[in-house]
């Protein structure tokens, strides 16, 4: 695990976005494709404003969420919609936008299509990650039920999630996958969350998740 500190977030943003641009172009210059796992919330959005303006051959760049909420796109809680709205934009309009949702009460009724879908791109070329301070990142949400399937070596391609103090049902990228990305970025803001990063490499990933990701991790941190 590598940090990089940052004198304020607005140089973050513009740095890892370049950063991210870099890593995307190089994987072209060897590969068809590249595929791109972010994050949704607010912390990656002033990212994706810098890195949607980027001279990429976006319509080679598959763009896909980390995790998602089990609703629909146009659900004002759906991280599709965010990344659509703040990354699929601007030059990168023509990427390829790869849901993790699929129209059906349950997700385990549809993940056989998604992960169909998804496996002609893994390993992923570039992750963006986001830490919660309970050091859950993607839906990996310590104490959620489904946790130790998504955690396992031989958990699939997309595990399903039901955190206990969440609304919805949750799918996220299993561990194994996140981490067996070829470039892997974390960002964090404030002293907490720091904080709760420094604690998470002496626990289990069971009670911290996101230490199940942290090998040749690159930690972008600003106050």
């Amino acid at each position: 695990m590598n940090i990089q500190e940052y004198a304020d977030r607005d140089i973050l943003a513009i740095d890892l976005a370049g950063m991210l641009a870099d890593e995307l172009s190089g994987h072209l210059q060897h590969h068809q494709t590249a595929s791109l796992a972010v994050p949704g919330g607010t912390t990656p959005g002033p990212v994706f404003d810098a890195l949607c303006a980027a001279d990429l051959e976006w319509d080679r760049v598959r763009v896909l969420p980390t995790d998602e909420r089990w609703v629909p796109q146009d659900h004002p809680r759906s991280n599709a919609a965010l990344i659509c709205d703040r990354l699929i934009t601007n030059r990168a309009a023509s990427a390829r936008f790869l849901p993790l949702y699929a129209p059906a009460d349950e997700p385990d009724r549809v993940l056989a299509d998604v992960e169909a879908m998804l496996a002609p791109e893994l390993p992923l070329s570039v992750l963006l990650l986001g830490m919660g301070a309970d050091m859950h990142t993607a839906s990996l949400f310590p104490g959620a039920q489904g946790l130790e399937r998504a955690l396992s070596a031989r958990a699939p391609v997309v595990s399903v999630l039901r955190p206990a103090d969440q609304p919805e049902i949750r799918v996220s990228l299993s561990a194994r996958v996140l981490d067996e990305a070829l470039s892997k970025h974390l960002i964090i803001y404030g002293a907490e969350k720091r904080t709760a990063l420094e604690r998470a490499t002496m626990l289990p990933p069971e009670q911290a998740p996101i230490q199940a990701v942290l090998s040749e991790m690159t930690v972008h941190w600003a106050e």
